[in-house]
């Protein structure tokens, strides 16, 4: 299947990379976001059995200014963060390092604090320790922190019994991992990942942004909110409970993504250095892709990163139903999100992460297909961007003429 260079232009927007004969559709799909769904600047790659086959990039770097994305810049992509974290822990218990269903307090003995002694680490991993909010919030300093913040997330008392039910912990998903990751390896999950998977993968995508790459990273920012008529997006007005919830103050929706305060402004320097493995990586469209292919089979010569056991565990569903969260029905894993309504993927096998606002990074075993998506635009959507699903759905018209 050859791939060739392609260039189209949208009004001033060029798209430039590569397309391999069959997925046109979504070279087709990307442009359409630029003219129809307000996009500014984005990068969308996939693999299909461990080869590039779509390799995109588009618009303006910055979503406030005109220097042009290029085939190098790198982009915050909030929660799609989660996915590559969430395989450190499916790594160590490959290794035999980490027992699933120990208590966490085993590896992290301060966490058995105020009643979340038998929470286990399948049940952290699955957002069901019920510590999806903080007491206090915390400031950006001290959230950037690993002792002061893992020991805040250590001393929490959980809002629900752990175990019994889930709901998205949006940030205190970082604390929990980097504490659990720290005590088991004695490293910082930033420093792991860039040795053990991002490093001999060739990736740029960095937990903790070093300061040599900052001058690659574009700047995040809010676009207007555009869907074609017509045109086959998915409708995500939220329901009235939960566009209430977000702006209750007392609401766990709203303490759970609100648990930094003030805001942090993510094109901040400090924040894009911090090793936040819920929120603050920082990635490629590329990177997020072949990511997600190496969970699969080996790429370019380079070892898979998942036995079959592991991909077995990374897509098999943990949690699921009613999020006391985002209020609607989620499903995860053991970190990942899973394909459903509120996260749609490409089907029922596929593992992986949206991020808030836009950006998005799967894998789908059934297929061999590996995606990434990030852009500068930042949306509303929390879990199912309009953008990223009609990419989605190029992927899935190309996987079935192909």
């Amino acid at each position: 299947m050859g791939a060739g260079r392609t260039k189209g232009r949208v009004g001033r927007v060029d798209v430039q990379g590569t397309v391999a004969a069959g997925w046109e559709p979504v070279r087709d799909a990307f442009l359409r976001n630029f003219e129809q769904r307000g996009e500014h600047g984005a990068a969308v790659a996939v693999h299909r059995d461990g080869v590039q086959v779509v390799d995109l990039w588009a618009g303006s770097r910055d979503v406030d200014g005109t220097a042009p994305w290029t085939e190098s810049t790198a982009q915050v992509v909030r929660s799609a963060t989660k996915g590559v974290a969430a395989a450190v822990p499916l790594l160590l218990h490959q290794r035999g390092l980490l027992d699933l269903d120990a208590p966490v307090a085993t590896y992290w003995p301060e966490f058995k604090a105020a009643g979340k002694d038998r929470v286990t680490v399948r049940q952290l991993l699955a957002h069901q320790a019920g510590v999806p909010v903080l007491d206090r919030p915390l400031t950006l300093a001290e959230a950037v922190d690993l002792p002061t913040a893992t020991g805040a997330i250590a001393a929490q008392a959980p809002v629900w019994e752990p175990g019994t039910a889930h709901g998205y912990h949006a940030h205190t998903f970082s604390w929990l991992l980097s504490g659990l990751v720290h005590r088991v390896t004695g490293r910082t999950i930033g420093r792991w990942v860039a040795e053990e998977v991002t490093g001999p993968l060739g990736l740029d995508l960095w937990i903790g942004l070093p300061d040599a790459e900052a001058h690659r990273v574009g700047r995040l920012g809010p676009v207007e909110e555009i869907d074609p008529p017509g045109g086959g997006a998915l409708k995500l007005r939220p329901k009235r409970s939960v566009s209430e919830a977000y702006k209750d103050p007392d609401s766990l929706t709203r303490r759970a993504f609100g648990v930094i305060e003030p805001k942090p402004d993510e094109n901040d320097p400090v924040y894009r250095a911090a090793e936040l493995p819920g929120s603050a990586g920082v990635a490629t469209a590329r990177a997020l892709a072949r990511f997600y292919a190496a969970t699969l089979g080996p790429v370019d010569g380079a070892e898979r990163l998942f036995a079959p056991a592991t991909l077995t565990l990374a897509r098999t569903e943990e949690s699921a139903g009613p999020d006391k969260v985002l209020l609607v029905g989620t499903r995860f894993g053991l970190g990942h999100m899973l394909h459903g309504p509120a996260s749609p993927l490409l089907g029922p096998s596929s593992f992986g992460h949206p991020g808030r606002g836009g950006s998005l990074g799967f894998a789908d075993p059934e297929s061999g297909i590996a995606f990434g998506y990030v852009t500068n635009g930042m949306r509303k959507t929390v879990t199912a961007d309009p953008r990223a699903q009609a990419l989605v759905r190029a992927v899935r018209s190309a996987v079935d003429r192909t």
